[in-house]
């Protein structure tokens, strides 16, 4: 049958009259049904960040949230050994941000394992209370990096400081993300927030391997502008600070004060020797190996680090 297309069509009203009927329970149930499976698979409202919250958050990019975190994972600053010009130099600078005067965004870099982070950590938990809360510590994830701007909106315009922190940042190939990064450490046209900070860890100077800085000298046109445009981004950093390996007396004076610290009972003699034999495993002393043997040390003697 064909259908003349200018028929003229029936009122909706009509058709319902003439040709729909009420449904009955069964298909009402079987509505209802779908629509509540609809319901699930919708996706959930975005939390909305409180920054009152807390003292420190987690940045979720995907979800454009700031995770509250109720316990920070650290260190006392006391416990930081051999890192004293570091330590003072960090200090100084968190704390005149603490106070709303001038501060670098700054950059810790060198050997794994010798208390960059727990630097951070540290540096904003003891001016913290110095200043009664002042400052609230955000930590942001090195593949969420193009996610800046979207951070920054959330955190403009409010009377809390923030110390952005970004742990083992480094780019790597055609990694193009660095860009959001040199925006907002001092290009754009908004420019970095007054009531923000970055501070991250690295173990590049450059924040890019050796053979990268190379490969780009070697293949452009213009060597020296190739190798510019991505090793500036490291000198927007006001503040370089550098972590070298630690001696073997530098890693016996961090074990000291641990056993110290948490009055676990060893004769020195025998710390030294089981310690150094731990190190000599791992092939490398730092303070993180110094920790790890800690932490089997005092599970061996049945003591809890509080």
């Amino acid at each position: 049958m064909i259908l003349d297309p200018y028929d003229r069509v029936a009122p909706v009203d009509q058709i319902e009259r003439d040709n729909l009927t009420m449904p009955d329970p069964e298909f009402e149930a079987l509505i209802r049904r779908i629509a509540d499976a609809l319901d699930r698979l919708a996706p959930a409202e975005p939390p909305k960040s409180d920054i009152s919250a807390a003292e420190a958050f987690v940045w979720h990019a995907d979800r454009a949230w700031l995770e509250p975190v109720p316990r920070v994972n650290r260190i006392d600053l006391g416990l930081l050994i051999g890192l004293d010009r570091s330590r003072e130099t960090l200090l100084a600078n968190t704390r005149r941000f603490a106070d709303r005067l001038p501060a670098n965004n700054a950059l810790l870099w060198g050997a794994r394992g010798m208390g960059k982070s727990s630097l951070v950590k540290a540096a904003h938990a003891a001016i913290n209370q110095e200043s009664g809360g002042k400052l609230v510590l955000v930590e942001i994830h090195r593949e969420d990096i193009s996610s800046l701007p979207a951070l920054l909106q959330i955190l403009r315009g409010s009377d809390r400081r923030f110390i952005l922190f970004c742990d083992d940042l480094s780019f790597d190939g055609e990694d193009a993300s660095y860009k959001s990064l040199k925006a907002l450490l001092e290009g754009g046209i908004e420019g970095r927030p007054e009531n923000v900070l970055f501070y991250a860890t690295s173990n590049r100077r450059h924040l890019m391997p050796r053979d990268m800085i190379e490969n780009e000298r070697s293949t452009a046109i213009t060597p020296s502008e190739a190798v510019e445009e991505k090793v500036s981004l490291s000198d927007r950093f006001g503040l370089w600070l550098g972590f070298h390996a630690c001696d073997q007396e530098t890693y016996f004076e961090i074990l000291d004060r641990y056993v110290a610290h948490y009055n676990l009972k060893i004769e020195q003699k025998t710390l030294r020797a089981d310690a150094n034999e731990w190190s000599i495993t791992r092939g490398a002393r730092s303070g993180r190996v110094a920790w790890q043997y800690i932490q089997d040390l005092a599970g061996r003697l049945g003591t809890r680090l509080d």
